[in-house]
């Protein structure tokens, strides 16, 4: 079976200056979530050379592309060539990388998402980090709050407390979640692994994996 990753540093990498200090500093990543909001207040404050406020509190790049009738809620950070497309919902607290793709009635909320991720179609990405190039396939979900409303255990190696009561998903590098899928709070996959439709997925899955179900994992050929 391939390497469980947990840690920040084992799922992501960014030379983004306004994330990398705090990504070092993390040992893991749902440490991070409780930051975002400061680290998104105090750099639209501060601004980012070559970045415009298109309005109060929204940071945008160059190049991006924006829906009419695409929502965001500040504060928000938007990377250059980085697309919105119609309906898609930025709710506030999000930090979204360059050349990213939100789409139609994709909702997201306190998350951070790094490099040339896709959530194209129909997808909720809550209190939750996205490496580069990871992709959501139509309607899959990152749940962020258990039904009792307990707070988010990780459920990997061992159990860690994390002491939060909303926790998404952490999708690794070249992580790909297939159609239909729900990942349960505090799910974490690891890079390069591929998860199949519809599926429902709790805990913590090896890098360069397909999991095929939450009891059958193979590694890639």
């Amino acid at each position: 079976m391939n390497k469980l990753n947990i840690k920040t540093s084992e799922l992501f990498t960014t030379d983004n200056p306004l994330l990398k200090e705090v990504f070092e500093k993390s040992t893991y990543p749902w440490e991070i979530l409780p930051q975002i909001k400061e680290i998104c207040q105090k750099t639209v404050e501060k601004g980012i050379p070559g970045f415009k406020e298109i309005e109060k509190g929204v940071l945008v790049g160059e190049n991006v592309k924006i829906a009419k009738t695409a929502t965001i809620e500040p504060p928000a950070i938007i990377g250059k060539d980085t697309e919105l497309r119609p309906g898609a919902f930025i709710r506030g607290n999000v930090i979204i990388g360059e050349g990213c793709v939100i789409g139609n009635s994709s909702e997201l909320k306190n998350a951070i998402l790094l490099n040339h991720v896709q959530v194209p179609h129909y997808n909720y990405v809550g209190d939750s980090i996205l490496g580069d190039y990871a992709h959501m396939g139509a309607g899959s979900i990152l749940s962020n709050l258990k039904s009792g409303g307990s707070n988010v255990v990780i459920h990997g190696d061992k159990e860690y407390v994390t002491g939060l009561r909303k926790i998404g998903g952490f999708l690794g590098e070249h992580a790909d979640i297939g159609c239909g899928s729900v990942l349960n709070p505090g799910t974490i996959i690891g890079k390069n692994t591929n998860v199949y439709p519809l599926s429902m997925l709790r805990g913590c899955y090896p890098e360069n994996s397909i999991v095929k179900s939450s009891t059958k994992i193979v590694d890639k050929k």
